[in-house]
């Protein structure tokens, strides 16, 4: 195994962008294992505290061991659940099934191939959105490989990473554990009711002020919420601002992932069909739920999931 230091820089994706980071010199590595056709070391991965939890990134050295110019990728398992962000399409990145509820992601090392004996250094970022601590933490279980190809099937060399938090007075020393929640802790609430009134099209549009609270860090994707009782003809149209598709009774929260005590506060657009009789056309209810690759998120008190509004139809500018 060799590590040396490289002026590459890599791109790991966070929110919906792909965001440059500069290659840090990389710290001992740790132990690895494998075949002699590729060797990876990693350095260490400080998450720093900054105003929306921490961040940082874990420096990285792939060496071509092999006799021939080779294409590798890496696979990555992150050592706190959610903390590698969305994938941007655009990259030659994509996660895939989550090992022990941490993502896993499957990237290309930068550069294309990688002649014999060369080696190729970049960077991964990491982001945990948990409120900053005056204690130093470490969460260990952090894996990366690197493949033959773009198969993880032919693994040349691993190695395991932890995520050391820097306290707030600038501390490393005494690291307690670092505990994720495992329960969500959101809320939603309504302004209680709606007006629809004619638009120029004959239709009918109204909008719903609608805030979403989140407490806590459990992973998460996305916050979703759903629609019942919707009076016949009369649909959601979206939210402003939007950044998902609706789907006429339901939508997704706007915004990227959470941050613990943070609340977001949007419109819901309502339309009805311009054959719509106007009035009072009753109640409706919303259930907010926590989406973690395409499960439901248990959360700790569910009765403040839920919130009702009234929908009124009228002619009346």
């Amino acid at each position: 195994m060799r590590t040396r230091t490289g002026r590459r820089l890599a791109g790991i994706l966070l929110g919906t962008s792909a965001v440059l980071l500069p290659l840090a010199a990389p710290a001992a590595a740790a132990p690895t294992t494998g075949s002699s056709t590729a060797d990876i070391s990693v350095g260490r991965l400080v998450l720093e505290p900054t105003s929306r939890g921490y961040h940082g990134s874990l420096p990285v050295t792939v060496t071509n061991n092999g006799p021939a110019a080779t294409y590798f990728s890496i696979f990555v398992v992150e050592p706190v659940a959610g903390s590698l962000g969305r994938l941007d399409p655009e990259e030659a990145c994509g996660f895939g099934a989550p090992k022990d509820n941490r993502r896993t992601a499957t990237c290309s090392v930068p550069g294309g191939d990688i002649e014999p004996g060369e080696s190729r250094s970049f960077s991964i970022a990491f982001d945990v959105l948990t409120p900053t601590r005056d204690v130093a933490m470490i969460a260990k279980g952090g894996r990366i490989s690197v493949n033959v190809g773009d198969g993880r099937d032919e693994v040349a060399d691993r190695a395991s990473f932890a995520a050391r938090f820097r306290s707030t007075s600038g501390s490393l020393r005494h690291p307690v554990p670092y505990v994720q929640d495992t329960q969500a802790r959101a809320n939603l609430t309504t302004a209680g009711s709606v007006t629809l009134t004619r638009q120029a099209d004959g239709s009918y549009q109204g909008r719903l002020p609608v805030t979403v609270g989140w407490a806590g860090d459990t992973a998460h994707e996305y916050l979703w919420v759903e629609a019942t009782g919707l009076p016949a003809g009369v649909v959601i149209w979206g939210t402003d601002p939007q950044d998902a598709p609706s789907s006429f009774t339901n939508f997704v929260v706007p915004g990227d992932r959470f941050m613990a005590g943070e609340q977001r506060s949007f419109d819901v657009l309502l339309r009805a069909e311009p054959e719509t009789v106007p009035g009072d056309l009753g109640t409706v209810s919303l259930q907010l739920s926590t989406q973690w690759y395409g499960n439901s998120v248990a959360d700790a008190d569910p009765a403040d999931n839920t919130a009702s509004f009234t929908v009124r139809v009228t002619d009346a500018a």
